[in-house]
């Protein structure tokens, strides 16, 4: 897990200057035709992380985890991240998987199996959440252009 968390750590520092030379008036348009704009997939990895952070802390409490389904759509909907502030979401989406890199390093070996059952998506041992996480985070910033 110490890989994982270094390569969160790598693809942060690397996106964040990327996400802060993108202008506020920039970050609103839509980066797909008739897609998100960066602002609403900003907040959805905000959610991301929240929703994962959970995951990760209360698999490693219980035998196994049962975890509600993200309904994205209705997360973006509802939270309006189009309205807030651009050099906000990108704080707290950097702070924030910063924080998630140190508790990655912290999961107890002998919990990585874990079964976490999440939605209808099945049951996956935390190892392959963990990771899932990871490169879920890696696609939605290729998609901002904030990737090498």
């Amino acid at each position: 897990m110490q890989e994982l968390a270094r390569k969160l750590l790598a693809t942060i520092t690397a996106a964040e200057p990327k996400l802060r030379r993108v202008s506020p008036e920039e970050s609103t348009k839509p980066i797909l035709s008739g897609g998100w704009s960066r602002k609403q997939v900003l907040g959805h990895l905000i959610d991301s992380a929240s929703n994962n952070h959970q995951r990760f802390v209360r698999a490693c409490l219980q035998d196994s985890l049962e975890f509600p389904s993200y309904d994205q759509e209705g997360c973006v909907r509802l939270q309006e991240p189009q309205e807030a502030d651009w050099a906000l979401l990108i704080s707290l989406w950097a702070e924030y998987n910063r924080y998630l890199a140190h508790i990655i390093t912290k999961l107890p070996p002998g919990k990585l199996e874990t079964p976490c059952n999440i939605g209808k998506e099945g049951s996956m041992p935390l190892r392959a959440v963990a990771t899932g996480y990871v490169n879920h985070l890696l696609h939605h910033l290729e998609q901002n252009d904030a990737t090498d």
